[in-house]
């Protein structure tokens, strides 16, 4: 099984329309075999869906993430672990354990917004303001 996780210095990166590398991970019989970063190469919301298809990634990992993202994300048939922050390691480790921390609910709603991106929603920033990893949206 493969999982991917949004990712920046060893965390979860919490906006995954914006990440610029994936931690992948090969997983056998419930435990990590190996891992690599992988560059998104500057991809959009919906080519990171056919991206992490192409690399056959079974689970998702990340923090916020809007419905499109969503939509194709299902329709290429990957799971989704959506809310999640922390590290990305443990993170992983705590899926393979049936303890991760995640909100299946989430939604990273500012791309509905009119105004912009005022008070989006983008997963647990640790109230953060801005530089939190959501493209500096927040104003």
């Amino acid at each position: 099984m493969r999982i991917a996780v949004t990712f920046e210095h060893g965390e979860i990166f919490q906006h995954f329309g914006h990440t610029e590398q994936f931690k992948v991970y090969e997983v056998e019989d419930g435990e990590i075999k190996a891992s690599e970063i992988v560059a998104t190469q500057g991809s959009g919301h919906s080519a990171l869906a056919g991206m992490l298809a192409e690399m056959e990634v079974e689970v998702l990992i990340c923090g916020g993430i809007g419905a499109g993202a969503r939509t194709a994300l299902e329709a290429a048939g990957i799971k989704l672990y959506g809310g999640a922050s922390g590290d990305a390691d443990a993170a992983v480790a705590a899926l393979l354990a049936g303890t991760l921390a995640y909100n299946p609910e989430v939604r990273c709603g500012h791309h509905d917004s009119k105004e912009g991106h005022h008070g989006h929603n983008c997963g647990d920033h640790h109230g953060h303001t801005c530089g939190h990893g959501c493209g500096g949206h927040c104003h």
